[in-house]
């Protein structure tokens, strides 16, 4: 799935197993990146990696990986252990990646599935673990990758610990977080993130797509000049819900 761009500038999007990992329409997050790149005439392509296919990271320059339940967690991590080697090189090397919920606990050094530690990717400093009750609900974020609160929703029993190496993504100001007791909402590390926050996340959060996509590009072509959108709808959404959840409009189940 290509489409040209003006200018030469161009990415490509790798969305890993999306028949497995799409809880709460965590694709939706691959056709905001996608239209975003369309409005600036830069070129795209959406490389899709299903569980039969060998993924190779060499000429990417965004990685996404969204939720799933345990079982499909665990097909995916036993299929990207495979590449790790691969993967890890991508990351340490800047590549952008966006991992969200079951993709964010595969990026740590282990996560619990019942009572079975399995093993994680490695590529992030953090663990997870399980409690209860579940963490579900509404989440708003202040983080320092988008001007404006990350907005979304969250549902997981994880409870996700970051080590020295890892930021979080932000400060929660409503809802749960990492482990409903830090504070602290999913992850960043060089041109990680990592985030509970479904939804799916980008189309309430323009900012941490341009964020993204920033990132990709400076990786790329040493440049990173994004043409202003009109973000006008997005935005009021966002400043909307927002506002719902601190005046604790939104009844929570």
């Amino acid at each position: 799935m290509t489409n040209g761009g003006q200018g030469g500038r161009f990415l490509r999007i790798a969305h890993l197993y999306p028949e497995l990992l799409n809880l709460y329409g965590d694709s939706g997050n691959i056709l905001v990146l996608r239209r975003r790149l369309e409005w600036r005439h830069i070129g795209c392509e959406i490389r899709q990696c299903h569980v039969g296919d060998r993924p190779s990271f060499s000429d990417v320059d965004i990685v996404f990986i969204g939720g799933g339940s345990d079982r499909e967690q665990k097909i995916v991590c036993d299929k990207l252990l495979a590449e790790r080697e691969e993967l890890a090189a991508y990351v340490e090397d800047g590549g952008v990646l966006a991992a969200v919920c079951g993709g964010y606990q595969l990026l740590g050094e282990s996560y619990l599935m019942g009572d079975e530690k399995v093993p994680g990717l490695g590529l992030v400093d953090l663990f997870t673990d399980r409690g209860t009750p579940r963490l579900i609900g509404n989440i708003a974020v202040k983080s320092r990758i988008s001007l404006q609160p990350v907005v979304g929703y969250e549902n997981h029993g994880g409870r996700t610990h970051l080590g020295a190496d890892a930021e979080p993504l932000g400060k929660v100001v409503y809802g749960h977080g990492n482990d409903g007791a830090s504070g602290e909402e999913g992850c960043l590390y060089k041109n990680v993130v990592g985030t509970y926050i479904h939804g799916p996340l980008l189309p309430k959060n323009p900012g941490v797509a341009d964020y993204l996509i920033a990132h990709a590009l400076e990786r790329k072509y040493g440049e990173a000049v994004l043409d202003p959108l009109d973000d006008s709808e997005e935005l009021a959404a966002n400043k909307v819900m927002y506002g719902r959840l601190l005046s604790h409009e939104v009844k929570e189940q």
